[in-house]
């Protein structure tokens, strides 16, 4: 590894915030420690554990050289797991360190890292945890999955010569007229990246205002687009089964509020569209149980699959309350609302839906995703809706017309693209960051 300050890897800007947010960090371990006990009794840390959150391993590190990568939470996770997969195809004798945040992502990983790639919760922001992490794992390169950024961990990395990557790269307008408080550390933390990869390029713009270093940042577009959820076939056949032919749609990773809007959509649409069901498939799976009983009061009939129910024949909706089996309901229904769109979220990502042939239809607040849904709007692959009445209008026109899903669904790939070229560059701007691999022996 080369160190910080030599040749070639240049000093980020001096901040004073950044400095002393280091300095607290140094003393800031009990205070952590009595917030994950507290944050354990509430379900969200997982106690078998709580060691790795304080830098402890629970695993011994291979020898050879080792890529971490850092996702926050589910999404960021499952976008990295093409990157994986691509990094052991080219470099096979490479161990892969995947770092989370969320009991719900651990989870997820546990079932669906590849065979000899570690999992370990990420360790808290606070001085000694840091340095045990990386005192153990001794990363040869760091890749940043999206946009979380650790200020304690990005430096610690960095002073050791940790090579480091911040791929699939998202922010938005809200978040970066957030860092205008703290230019200089942003910029600082920006700067102790080598390589920055954009999503797309009004994040490269944003970046590039916050002080990215030009020589390392550029855009290599989403890892989203080539890392559509696997299906279960199993629990998609079951399904199908239940709800025995009825016309269905699906609500996609929703958020508060939006369940009320989806509910009134399924209520208008099923007055033209007999049988009508809504699958409702919530961002936050452990809400199911309120939103369950919100929409009863409003007069609807529900079921819970993360209560074990199967839809009924005479249910209103159902609830996909459980995690990581989202490709099975995108392949399922052919219309898709993507969530986060009428809350003020930002939209949800819509590579997944157009990946696996389900219709997008989408609220006016998706900014998080802005040039995929212009490129969307261009090529004409969702439709747009302002509220619940326009959509319902747009799934009595939809959801029993095979062709017009169709249509849209191919518009939405062609504009989207597989996720291949981000894939590939991404995969190649990691292999430079890694010492080369010894020639083989005669």
């Amino acid at each position: 590894m080369s160190a910080p300050g030599s040749p070639g890897r240049a000093r980020p800007p001096r901040s004073l915030a950044l400095g002393l947010y280091l300095a607290l960090s140094r003393v800031a371990e009990p205070a952590l420690r009595a917030l994950l006990a507290r944050r354990a009794r509430r379900g969200k840390e997982d106690p078998e554990r709580m060691g790795e959150r304080l830098g402890h391993a629970s695993r011994p590190r291979p020898p050879g050289p080792l890529v971490w990568l850092h996702g926050a939470s589910v999404g960021e996770s499952l976008a990295a797991l093409p990157l994986i997969e691509a990094l052991r195809a080219a470099r096979p004798g490479l161990t892969i360190l995947m770092t989370t945040g969320t009991v719900t992502s651990a989870a997820l990983m546990a079932e669906r890292l590849p065979e000899g790639v570690l999992h370990q919760f990420v360790p808290v922001d606070a001085g000694p945890a840091i340095d045990r992490f990386l005192d153990h794992w001794r990363p040869d390169a760091g890749l940043w999955v999206e946009s979380e950024l650790w200020p304690g961990l990005v430096h610690g990395a960095w002073a050791r010569g940790v090579r480091m990557a911040l791929v699939n790269a998202r922010i938005s307008e809200k978040s970066a007229r957030g860092w205008r408080w703290a230019p200089r550390m942003i910029a600082g933390l920006l700067g102790r990246f080598d390589v920055l990869l954009a999503q797309d390029g009004g994040v490269a713009r944003r970046l590039a205002a916050l002080g990215a270093p030009e020589a390392g940042l550029r855009v290599a577009g989403s890892l989203k687009a080539g890392a559509a959820p696997p299906d279960r076939a199993e629990a998609r056949a079951a399904l199908a089964g239940a709800l025995a032919g009825r016309p269905c749609w699906l609500a996609a990773s929703t958020h508060p509020g939006e369940e009320e809007a989806m509910a009134q959509a399924q209520i208008r649409a099923a007055a033209r569209l007999p049988g009508l069901i809504a699958l409702i498939a919530p961002r936050h799976p452990e809400r199911g149980a309120e939103i369950a009983e919100t929409l009863r009061a409003g007069g609807l009939r529900v079921s819970r699959r993360g209560a074990g129910e199967a839809p009924g024949p005479r249910d209103d909706v159902h609830l996909l309350d459980t995690l990581g089996e989202m490709g099975a309901w995108f392949r399922l229904a052919p219309v898709s609302f993507v969530g986060g769109s009428f809350a003020p979220v930002g939209g949800h990502n819509p590579h997944e839906p157009a990946a696996l042939g389900s219709a997008i239809l989408h609220g006016p607040r998706v900014a998080n995703f802005a040039e995929d849904y212009a490129a969307l709007r261009a090529a004409g692959g969702a439709a747009e809706v302002t509220g619940a009445a326009a959509l319902a209008e747009a799934l009595v026109r939809l959801v029993p017309d095979a062709a017009a899903c169709a249509e849209l669904t191919e518009a939405a790939r062609a504009a989207l693209g597989d996720g291949r070229g981000a894939l590939e560059i991404t995969r190649d701007a990691v292999l430079s960051l890694l010492p080369p691999e010894p020639e083989p022996r005669p």
